[in-house]
């Protein structure tokens, strides 16, 4: 994926800024005066190329994961885009049979409390030590966005608060939930809807 680089010349009444791709183009070389408006500018035109790459970055990241075979399945559960189905990709390649359980998937996102039993004392609970960070964030982060576009997401997120949890709390709750929902679309290998496919009669 391509970089820039933007280094500065600091002068007394003058300063000299330039910014380079991967390939040694220059995107922006320009000097300007020890004026903290000039200055501000030319920090708001770096952001800007800055923001150019990062979106495509982004179109780039998209466009791999639109060429994955369950990334129609992965999007389709309220508050996963592109670029989190993508992150989701990168920490289980998408092979569910890799954690034989949607609990061990819980497990691996940190989302399912590990015991921690010593002498005669068990069911204490606790987040497991070593888990994955970047899944953890997202299940969190969707939820999150679930929460603004999904009426399911946003009644269980209203119940648990009712219940007494924290909004942390009931957010990890419907974080943990989605784990086992996103879990069976993929083995399924079906697309999310509100109201689950009637099963047919034996």
């Amino acid at each position: 994926m391509g970089c820039i680089w933007a280094g500065v010349d600091i002068g007394k009444t003058h300063h000299h800024c330039a910014v380079i791709d991967t390939d040694g183009r220059h995107l922006l070389s320009r000097r300007v005066a020890n004026d903290e408006p000039e200055l501000l500018a030319l920090i708001a035109d770096v952001l800007n190329l800055g923001h150019e790459k990062v979106d495509e970055i982004d179109k780039l990241i998209e466009g791999r994961f639109r060429s994955h075979g369950q990334a129609e399945v992965i999007v389709s559960l309220p508050g996963i885009g592109p670029l989190l189905g993508a992150e989701f990709l990168a920490a289980t390649s998408g092979d569910m049979a890799r954690f034989g359980t949607p609990d061990r998937l819980a497990g691996f996102a940190g989302l399912a409390p590990a015991p921690r039993d010593s002498g005669r004392i068990s069911g204490n609970l606790h987040r497991p030590a070593r888990y994955h960070r970047g899944l953890q964030r997202v299940f969190y982060t969707s939820a999150l966005i679930s929460i603004r576009c999904c009426e399911e997401s946003r009644r269980f997120y209203d119940r648990k608060r009712s219940e007494g949890k924290r909004h942390v709390q009931a957010v990890l709750a419907l974080a943990r939930r989605r784990v086992n929902v996103l879990w069976a679309l993929l083995r399924d290998g079906r697309c999310y809807q509100l109201t689950p496919p009637a099963t047919e009669a034996a």
